[in-house]
């Protein structure tokens, strides 16, 4: 008994120790997760579970970190402690600094592998950090990435020893002074644009595997033959390697099949297969392993969804979105992602699925998902509960002339070569990582003007490296005939003003209601929205009557919408719930009859 206080005396005061050495940065509103923070148990869930093995060890929690003049040699001692995975800028990270194009951030910490792993190899992984990072173990350099967005792991193998190790993190982030893909971050933020995000902010962990391992699968349904293909990627190919993919719907083997030769498995499914669909968000378990002469070497699980997006010309001659080869309007918010406590990092895996239910709970079918990739969990969450997303390429480098009125096949912007490679190495590895999520329906390279470029080429380019989902070439112009729909931005109420007869023709963005609520903003002044109202009922009635709009334009044309947005974020207050996410700023009833009623209109 007396063994059994001590040491939870102990564990009190070590958990006492960290929380002293951590609190949030600034002033600012924090949303209510933010106060139940466990630095010694940070965003503790598997990160990814489209791909998931039983051993992994989570690294978040607080580090050293110290910032430095661009190109110094790493620091000997270090500014103070920062709380992984928040960025340096935000409140929870504990340190809230502007980084700065001048500068690099050094992070440090020590771990120990667990003795069970003996044998394995050890992988280090990244959720996302942004945006150029050169990583150490034990002082040996085992790999560098670029790209704010997207995951990436090295092999650290070689490099550990027995006992403890060190690994060392060097970040530099140009914000808006590169060219580089980085959303609505800005140095001197104001309007719709927001504070900086650099360095890690998504989970750091550890994965044992085997000398022969799978790395990656890609999987592709459909339903008009009725089959379910995956591809699965190994790091070493093998005469006598073969791949085994078992279906599951709950605990009930349905379907199986295999493949040798590095050739995807296709899998017939159930005659009475379940489709995915928002209102039906069907799932089906997978096991899939790897087996050399006959031996299983890896296993991971996954899961996968029977559906299918495509367009199709109804009865009066206009072209509508389809999924599962039936007409559907898709509607939904404008969703940014961004949080006040953690800006990119949601504090807790129950916040990240917050916006999702809540967006869900006032009766879209449909998430924008804008100019910004989250991490895994989110589209997890996505499939399951059932929304459909129409996935942004974060925008980067320069606007050109913006015409989002008109057809405009004048000269676009002319990246440079470095620019350009940048652009399209980011945006295959977003479409890699986030190819095999049931969730995602559409991609969408450029967002009005913003860095757009080749557009033709990069939409056929989208479209050919995943013909399974639909491109919208470039949401709210500048408009050129490609891909697989128009896109017209219009603010604040909607309006039709181009028709292709063509292509689907959408919504992309309309509305931006503003409605102040002083105790939950970010700042006192400068709060901006495209309309403004002084209450919860006169925001409301606006928003219905833009609805009741919206819905006489879909007889006429239009296939889709998107409200502009789900939350406040920063200055912005022409959100649907307030930044902190305490309070829904509309009627939600009268939200949830007429999103339920525009979603329908179509069936």
């Amino acid at each position: 008994m007396i063994k059994h206080l001590i040491f939870f005396l102990v564990v009190l005061f070590n958990c006492s120790c960290l929380f002293a050495q951590w609190k949030p940065a600034g002033e600012r509103i924090q949303t209510e997760w933010a106060s139940k923070i466990n630095v010694g148990n940070v965003l503790p869930e598997y990160p990814r579970p489209i791909m998931e093995r039983p051993d992994w060890m989570n690294l978040n929690g607080l580090w050293n970190y110290a910032i430095s003049p661009l190109g110094q040699a790493a620091p000997q001692e270090y500014d103070g402690q920062i709380l992984v995975p928040f960025a340096v800028e935000s409140s929870l990270s504990g340190v809230g600094k502007i980084l700065g194009d001048k500068n690099e951030l050094w992070y440090q910490r020590k771990f120990t592998v667990p003795a069970k792993w003996n044998g394995e190899r050890i992988l280090l992984h990244f959720g996302a950090v942004d945006w150029k990072t050169d990583i150490w173990v034990n002082q040996i350099k085992i790999g560098q990435h670029t790209g704010g967005f997207t995951p990436f792991s090295f092999d650290i193998t070689p490099a550990l020893r027995n006992g403890e190790n060190e690994l060392v993190v060097k970040v530099w982030d140009p914000t808006d002074k590169g060219p580089q893909p980085r959303g609505k971050q800005v140095s001197r933020p104001g309007g719709i644009w927001y504070t900086p995000v650099s360095g890690i902010w998504q989970t750091v962990w550890l994965e044992p595997v085997p000398a022969k391992a799978i790395v990656n699968i890609r999987t592709t349904p459909d339903i008009d033959a009725n089959k379910l293909t995956v591809e699965v990627v190994t790091n070493e190919k093998g005469a006598s390697d073969k791949v085994e993919v078992k279906v599951f719907e709950g605990k009930q083997l349905v379907a199986k099949g295999s493949s040798i030769n590095g050739v995807a498995v296709e899998i017939t499914m159930p005659a009475d297969v379940k489709l995915w669909s928002p209102d039906s968000p069907t799932l089906y378990g997978m096991e899939i392993c790897l087996y050399t002469g006959n031996k299983l070497v890896d296993k991971v699980e996954s899961y996968a969804a029977m559906r299918k997006y495509s367009t199709k010309r109804d009865e009066n001659g206009i072209v509508r979105l389809q999924l599962n080869n039936k007409d559907v309007f898709q509607f939904g918010p404008l969703d940014q992602g961004w949080w006040p406590d953690g800006l990119y990092t949601a504090p807790s895996d129950e916040a990240l699925v917050y916006d999702i239910q809540k967006t869900k709970d006032l009766g879209y079918n449909m998430i924008r998902k804008h100019i910004k990739v989250e991490p895994a969990r989110w589209y997890t969450h996505c499939d399951r509960l059932g929304i459909i997303v129409w996935q942004d390429m974060p925008s980067g480098d320069k606007n050109p002339e913006w015409q989002n009125r008109k057809y405009f096949e004048g000269t676009e912007l002319k990246r440079s070569v470095e620019s350009e490679a940048i652009f399209r190495k980011e945006w295959k590895e977003i479409i890699d990582c986030l190819y095999s999520y049931p969730c995602i329906g559409t991609w969408v390279p450029f967002n009005e003007a913003w860095g757009q470029f080749k557009t033709t080429e990069i939409a056929e380019w989208t479209k050919q490296y995943d013909s399974s989902r639909l491109v919208n070439p470039a949401s709210g112009g500048n408009h050129y005939t490609c891909g697989d729909m128009l896109d017209l931005h219009n603010y604040p109420g909607p309006e039709m003003y181009i028709y292709d007869a063509q292509r689907a023709t959408v919504l992309g963005e309309y509305g931006g209601i503003g409605l102040v609520l002083k105790d939950h903003i970010w700042e006192p002044n400068r709060n901006w929205g495209y309309v403004q109202f002084n209450t919860s009922k006169e925001a409301t009635d606006e928003y219905l009557k833009y609805a009741d709009m919206l819905k006489g334009m879909i007889g006429r044309g239009f296939s889709a919408a998107v409200y502009t947005q789900t939350t406040d974020v920063e200055v912005e207050v022409n959100g649907l719930m307030t930044y902190d996410r305490k309070v829904v700023k509309m009627d939600e009833q009268r939200l949830k009859k007429v999103n339920t009623e525009i979603c329908n209109v179509l069936k």
